[in-house]
């Protein structure tokens, strides 16, 4: 017997047709099946939206669930009760994980464990290299006859640039993605934050932007002539962005992503050797924002994720010098970028959606970022008016660890729902 779902008198956003409005959308066994001005009231299960903003559910492509191995960091089901409070409903997640993901049977752990736990679509990411080594290839034919078509090695580059040049050409043959961690680690000489006049006030040894920008280079280029699909990770300079437009410029088939605390927060508001501060790449410039806040206006830069990178507070609390690099970011994305980029006058709420979920799904090739008839019902419902105080205490998440404790934004999730299941009601 069907199942039916209204969602009554939302204001929808749908990136996929350009469409916005007050509208119902009726939800049949898991799939939109209408979506109009008013479609009644009759449902077994009613969600009055009046006032609320309806987007397709958020896709993240950058999401570290440190399952298996540091699970007092996060494990799958922390994850993604993090990622349902966020309005996310699909998640890609990074393979360095102890042991690292690197073979089918340690994806199928990860794939195996979602199934069971969540209904949140979790895709688990291959590593490059065994074991993240940059010496071997993984095995990228079985990985991809698995079902998994994303390859990363993230955390690290692979320094190597002829292994890398052959994992593009075997990764092209495919049909699959890289989604490429830019470090030329040689040049990094134990730097813990952006290179200026901040790490010289806080005494602290810099990561200069080159560190990014000489491998963003140099894989656009591989990636020109193995014709593989790049997709970079957590831009964080003016240089990528210029980087990026001129590989789509050449026909290189490169997208892009960046983080919200790389379009929020810079260097200069870093207060203290506060550990909750340090990520990779690092907290830049002023003017670094700007042009990344440009890129993804005009398109060079083609998507939000999060880097979700969850740490224990002991290890987050020893400053910059000693504890490890990351933030977590996957429950309070959605009302950064609206607070800051949206209300801010950067973006339109049309393209949010558009970022933060049409693109991404695009580039994973997966179903979502629509709410047209016929899409899988993954619908995030959101009140933007709302407005409240960050507080790391009230996470889903294990992680605790983030610069945004005590800001005050606008965008209360208020419903998560995957293939018409409401996972999420606050």
């Amino acid at each position: 017997m069907s199942k039916q779902l209204l969602i009554r008198g939302g204001f929808v956003v749908d990136p996929d047709t350009g469409e916005e409005g007050i509208r119902d959308i009726l939800v049949t066994d898991g799939i939109i099946t209408k979506c109009a001005p008013s479609l009644g009231d009759k449902a077994d299960e009613v969600i009055d939206a009046a006032g609320l903003t309806v987007l397709p559910g958020l896709v993240d492509l950058h999401v570290h669930l440190r399952d298996p191995g540091q699970t007092y960091k996060e494990d799958v089901g922390s994850g993604a009760r993090a990622a349902a409070r966020g309005g996310v409903t699909t998640l890609l997640a990074m393979p360095n994980t102890r042991p690292v993901m690197d073979r089918v049977e340690r994806i199928s752990y990860v794939e195996n464990k979602a199934r069971s736990l969540t209904k949140i679509r979790i895709f688990q990411s291959s590593a490059i290299t065994k074991d993240m080594r940059g010496e071997e290839l993984v095995n990228i034919e079985e990985i991809c006859r698995h079902g998994v078509m994303a390859f990363s090695e993230d955390g690290k580059s692979v320094m190597n640039a002829a292994l890398m040049k052959d994992a593009m050409e075997r990764i092209a043959a495919c049909g699959g993605l890289i989604c490429d961690h830019c470090e030329e680690i040689g040049m990094v000489r134990g730097g813990v934050m952006n290179d200026d006049e901040n790490a010289a006030r806080l005494s602290l040894p810099g990561i200069s932007n080159a560190v990014e920008d000489v491998i963003a280079a140099r894989d656009a280029i591989l990636a020109k002539a193995s014709g593989v699909r790049l997709h970079l990770c957590h831009c964080s300079t003016a240089d990528s962005v210029k980087i990026i437009a001129g590989a789509k410029a050449e026909g290189v088939r490169i997208s892009a992503e960046v983080c919200p605390h790389h379009l929020i927060l810079s260097s200069d508001d870093i207060p203290e050797d506060n550990g909750n501060f340090k990520m990779n790449p690092p907290l830049r410039s002023r003017k670094d924002i700007e042009a990344l806040r440009e890129g993804l206006r005009n398109g060079t830069i083609d998507c939000i994720s999060t880097d979700h990178a969850p740490h224990s507070e002991e290890e987050k609390s020893y400053g910059f010098m000693q504890s490890p690099f990351g933030i977590v970011g996957i429950e309070t994305s959605a009302a950064l970028i609206y607070t800051e980029l949206v209300k801010g006058g950067v973006l339109t709420l049309m393209q949010m959606a558009e970022k933060m979920s049409l693109n991404p799904a695009r580039i994973l090739g997966v179903p979502g970022g629509s709410l047209k008839e016929g899409s899988a019902a993954d619908i995030a419902i959101f009140d933007f008016e709302e407005s409240y105080v960050i507080d790391p205490l009230e996470f889903a998440s294990k992680g605790r660890n983030t610069p945004f404790a005590g800001k005050r934004v606008y965008g209360r999730t208020k419903y998560t729902i995957v293939g018409g299941e409401v996972i999420y009601a606050e």
